[in-house]
């Protein structure tokens, strides 16, 4: 701890975001970043809180999906003291410990810490994940960031099916370990979410390039445009290698199966942003290989991070007019009396997109809260004109699950030309699971326990959305690494690995 009073002398600042009328011209990232002085004055608000539960990623209870503090045990409160004092090379080093991409986790976590930050209880918590991204941009900019290749190699031999967040994480570790590895990857570049599921201006693609490179020179084999299950069988994969590790991702989109669903025009939300994304680093889209909002009007059905990117995403394409639906109700401004700190703050929050909206169009808010869609309605041709929404209350049933009942008489008929469904995803894909007749748990997810990640497969282990269902980036990372821990215990009998 720095400076003992930091946290009653300085208020908590973070830098501003580009403004909302320029960045929506181009794809750059939005985010501006503070000057050293200013991010060691951050730094100090660090308090010696006694216990941090800032790095502590407890679930709270257990049965919720919400983390208190870093998932991925991030030890904040030694790299927020060695900022103070100007050593950013050690604080890198401490930041490393814990996580292997901090330049991605800086960028587009929830940041869960600063909602489990000591201090959040009576003032606005420590900037938390403005310094974790400064620390690791800095390591860039310094060239302190290298290849390091193991010295040794193990023999052993693994693949890592998906190159998302869980499949890079675990395969970083496997390298560090001594392993061979080998990541297969369906799309034609590496990245899985983080390249194409989460648009450029949160995270710059050329990031998570750099970061692949690195992976590369320090032994890691990629392969990419090849999908397991369909180009090499999964049982063909697993007789191939010691171990197999599924990456895969819980890409199977919640569907809207209402009438008109099947009319042009309605899309999943997933197959948009992959689209536009790969557009725009192939051909900074001119070869037109993507769904266009421009001037059409948009209607964005679901929350959340992916709904939020559609909005952001509709936007730049120069889109007529944009509204979003929740079928959920708004967010307390405040910690609702059920939701206590430590816990994940559930409040209202009006992020990048629905800021770039409120500023395009004129609106407060582009959300429409416990609403709905009904039914699509096409024209002649069978593309989408109109959509029929409802308002809904949430009602208890007889098995005492709540459920959204449709209000009567709060029906609306509204013009469309692009509807965007942004409701969640169901579970991993069928074929890797069906090939290896693999075991799944009530929610279709590979059947795995936390902390062991084994299959009832011998040597098939399964982390991240796969294993965990639909999740934050930083839960993916935590469980790659600890997936990588137990293939290695697996594989050599003992582990020295975190």
């Amino acid at each position: 701890m720095g400076k003992p009073t930091g946290f009653m002398e300085y208020d908590r600042e973070l830098p501003d975001d580009r403004s909302p009328i320029e960045r929506i011209e181009d794809w750059d990232e939005f985010h501006l970043h503070f000057d050293e002085k200013r991010l060691q004055t951050q730094g100090s608000r660090c308090m010696d809180c006694g216990v941090p539960f800032c790095h502590t990623g407890t679930r709270l209870p257990e049965t919720t999906p919400f983390a208190s503090g870093c998932p991925i045990n991030n030890l904040i409160p030694e790299w927020n003291d060695l900022i103070y004092r100007g050593l950013w090379k050690e604080a890198l080093d401490r930041l490393h410990k814990t996580n292997n991409f901090p330049e991605f986790t800086g960028r587009v976590c929830p940041a869960p810490c600063e909602g489990a930050c000591v201090l959040g209880i009576t003032e606005p918590p420590v900037t938390i994940k403005n310094v974790e991204v400064s620390i690791a941009d800095k390591g860039w900019e310094e060239g302190w960031i290298v290849a390091t290749p193991p010295e040794r190699r193990s023999g052993k031999t693994v693949a890592v099916v998906g190159s998302g967040p869980a499949g890079l994480s675990c395969a970083a570790q496997l390298n560090k370990a001594g392993h061979l590895v080998t990541v297969y990857e369906r799309a034609d570049r590496i990245g899985g979410l983080l390249m194409y599921g989460i648009p450029n201006m949160k995270l710059d693609k050329e990031y998570v390039q750099r970061r692949v490179d690195l992976m590369e020179k320090e032994g890691i084999t990629f392969v990419t445009s090849t999908e397991i299950g369909t180009d090499i069988q999964a049982t063909e994969l697993v007789e191939s290698f010691d171990a197999v590790v599924l990456c895969g991702g819980a890409t199977k989109p919640r569907d809207l199966p209402i009438e008109g669903r099947d009319l042009n025009g309605v899309h999943f939300a997933v197959k948009f942003l992959h689209q536009n994304t790969k557009s725009l680093l192939d051909s900074k889209h001119t070869d037109g290989n993507y769904i266009s909002a421009r001037d059409k009007h948009v209607i964005v059905i679901g929350g959340g991070d992916t709904g939020t990117d559609c909005v952001g995403t509709s936007i730049r394409h120069g889109c007529k007019t944009l509204s979003q639906f929740e079928i959920v109700a708004r967010p307390p401004d405040e910690r609702a009396p059920n939701n206590p700190w430590p816990e994940f703050p559930r409040t209202y929050k009006l992020d990048y997109g629905q800021e770039e909206a409120a500023a395009k169009f004129d609106y407060a808010d582009p959300r429409e809260y416990l609403t709905s869609a009904t039914k699509f309605v096409g024209d002649q041709n069978g593309n989408i004109k109109e959509l029929h929404t409802s308002q809904y209350e949430w009602v208890t049933g007889d098995d005492g699950r709540q459920f959204p009942k449709p209000i009567e008489g709060t029906e609306t008929v509204r013009p469309v030309d692009l509807v965007l469904l942004a409701m969640g995803f169901l579970g991993p894909e069928d074929t890797i699971l069906d090939q290896l007749d693999l075991e799944r748990d009530p929610r279709s997810n590979v059947q795995a326990e936390e902390g062991k990640y084994t299959t009832n497969v011998p040597g098939v282990f399964a982390a991240g959305d796969m294993r965990r269902g639909q999740s934050l980036v930083v839960w993916a990372f935590k469980e790659g690494r600890e997936a990588a821990r137990e293939v290695d215990r697996y594989l050599m009998g003992t582990t020295d690995l975190p």
